[in-house]
């Protein structure tokens, strides 16, 4: 190695690294110079190669701490979904909604259909896909987000929380309909989605068609309201077939629940403003 740089030189050049917090290029370096010394790259390419490891390493630790931030379940991928277990998915529209144009147009995405799937996995998928391209995205279930939502309420805080969410590039609103949502609960869901309309967009996953709306938020009105927003710019996917966690077991489970029986299909036309029903038109319309 002498005979490539003195000795005080490399060790600067440690140095140098420690100081620059650059932890990954000081643990290549001996293996690099060599590589030179052996002529199998130049210095050029040594320094290329040493920048470049660094910033895989300063970005794997960006996309880690980025996935924490989204509150992900579990990290899933477009690869890993099982596209011909549900042949009825098109495939290339859910790999076009990876290219995030629809963040860009601050679209909604609704993926709908029975139990077990895959809406989550896609919609885990597409905010995996966000965190890598830089988005800041936030993960969560209805449930959860109401009650997160609630609690802010009754502390006083629910405009600096519907704040704090509205800053994410992309919301992933999960399990729509799953669970009865609590009393006062759609009033602060419309809230949010209000806050956010045509400003940041969303991923919905639900096991109920917009139909059942009223019914899985408890209130007609607040519901119409919702999907007055939630349809004005608005990517629909239908999700049909099985459930792929049960297919294992298909044969001990009903007909009419393996294929969803209960699953209405979104009716194709927007609905349009509620009436008022005694409410203002600046509260739901």
């Amino acid at each position: 190695m002498n005979g490539i740089a003195p000795a005080t030189r490399i060790d600067s050049i440690r140095r140098s690294l420690v100081s620059l917090k650059m932890p990954r290029a000081l643990e290549i370096l001996d293996a690099t110079l060599r590589r030179i010394e052996q002529g199998q790259i130049d210095g050029i390419e040594a320094l290329d190669e040493l920048l470049g490891e660094e910033l895989s390493l300063r970005e794997n630790r960006r996309i880690k701490a980025a996935l924490r931030m989204a509150r992900l379940p579990v990290v899933k991928t477009l690869a890993g979904y099982d596209f011909s277990f549900q042949p009825s998915l098109d495939r290339n529209r859910i790999l076009a909604l990876a290219g995030l144009d629809f963040i860009e147009r601050a679209e909604v995405v609704h993926l709908l259909g029975p139990p077990g799937t895959g809406k989550s996995h896609i919609a885990t998928a597409l905010a995996v896909e966000a965190v890598r391209a830089g988005k800041a995205v936030y993960f969560i279930p209805l449930a959860d987000l109401i009650a997160q939502l609630a609690k802010a309420e009754r502390e006083g805080t629910l405009r600096e929380k519907i704040r704090f969410l509205t800053r994410a590039s992309l919301l992933v609103v999960d399990e729509i309909g799953y669970l009865p949502v609590t009393p006062g609960g759609a009033n602060l869901f419309f809230q949010l989605v209000n806050a956010r309309y045509e400003k940041g967009a969303m991923i919905l996953t639900s096991n109920r068609g917009f139909a059942e709306w009223g019914e899985v938020f408890g209130d007609p009105v607040v519901a119409t309201a919702l999907l007055d927003r939630l349809l004005h710019h608005a990517v629909v996917i239908q999700v049909e077939g099985s459930s792929y966690r049960m297919r294992e077991h298909a044969a001990l489970v009903p007909e009419n629940v393996r294929n969803g029986a209960t699953f209405h299909p979104p009716q194709p036309k927007r609905r349009g403003r509620p009436p008022t029903k005694g409410k203002s038109d600046h509260e739901y319309g």
